[in-house]
């Protein structure tokens, strides 16, 4: 019997009922795991025989090691693959590569620059595609940051989430995670940096764009940037300029809630988008955000092999 799969290549593949179940499930699994050794195997290896082959066509540390290392812990293999050494890199069609690959492994993680090729992969191959970032979304990313916010005692529904920068897809797929969970997210973004409105309109039940970086922190409770040069993207000093206002400071933060949390998803530039002094201060949560990354994974591959939910 074929056991069914899913892709999850958006959030809203899945759902805000499939998002608060992987959510638990990671919670579980997690501390289920507390004091054991990072590599031993989770006792019910629930994907024992299962290879999921991770393809990386940009630089990666937090995506390549927890889906390498939930693989295992789950029983499972990973495999690393860089596009540079495959046929891709040579211009094979990845609707060819996917085919191929569906034919010798169970799953496909795809870290890309072009939303389409995921897609494009999800619809030529058979087995489960998983987003692990693209130009227009990081789901797997905002799973994390999710888990991190429960983790900290806080009910997603009703929360207020302040955005400060450049509108990429980070914050494309919180505002996704808004609509679908019901907590509102206000962006504050320099002119000519807002999130895509193709995206935004799709999902914009709970979401605000301001210029005003105090508007957005006001009585925040969750406070999130990102780099404001992406990979690939050349050193602007342009862009540079015209984000500098939406610094994440200590002065910034003190007009959110006094429990605000603060939130990157790394790797931050510090001097940049936030100060030392927030990243490194009592309201930064960076680092459980990021081993996050790693409790998240395993519960997106779980319901994208169709053993969960």
């Amino acid at each position: 019997m074929t056991t069914p799969h899913r892709h999850f290549l958006n959030l809203s593949d899945a759902g805000g009922d499939a998002i608060a179940l992987m959510l638990n499930d990671a919670i579980d699994r997690k501390a289920a795991r507390r004091g054991l050794p990072k590599g031993t195997p989770d006792a019910d290896a629930p994907l024992a025989g299962r290879t999921l082959a991770m393809i990386f066509e940009k630089n990666s540390t937090r995506t390549r090691v927890s889906f390498d290392m939930a693989m295992r812990q789950l029983g499972g293999t990973p495999m690393v693959m860089d596009a540079g050494s495959m046929q891709l890199g040579r211009g094979e069609p990845i609707s060819d590569t996917a085919q191929v690959l569906s034919r010798m492994v169970d799953g496909v993680m795809l870290r890309t620059d072009d939303h389409a090729k995921v897609v494009t992969m999800a619809e030529t191959g058979s087995i489960p595609i998983i987003n692990g970032l693209t130009d227009l979304s990081h789901p797997c990313q905002i799973m994390a940051d999710l888990l991190t916010v429960i983790e900290h005692g806080k009910s997603l529904p009703g929360l207020k989430w302040a955005w400060l920068g450049d509108g990429n897809n980070v914050l494309h797929s919180i505002i996704e995670a808004g609509a679908l969970l019901g907590f509102s997210v206000m962006a504050a973004c320099p002119e000519g940096y807002d999130p895509d409105p193709d995206f935004t309109a799709q999902h914009d039940a709970n979401f605000s764009l301001t210029r005003d970086p105090l508007e957005a922190v006001k009585d925040a409770d969750i406070v999130v940037t990102d780099t404001w040069i992406s990979m690939g993207q050349a050193h602007a000093e342009a862009k540079l300029a015209a984000m500098m206002p939406y610094q994440v400071t200590t002065a910034l933060m003190a007009k959110a809630k006094p429990d605000a949390l603060f939130l990157h998803c790394l790797p931050a530039h510090r001097g940049e988008e936030v100060t030392a002094e927030v990243i490194d201060g009592p309201q930064s949560v960076i680092w459980d955000e990021a081993e996050n990354r790693l409790h998240a994974q395993k519960s997106i591959l779980l319901w994208c092999f169709g053993l969960l939910g």
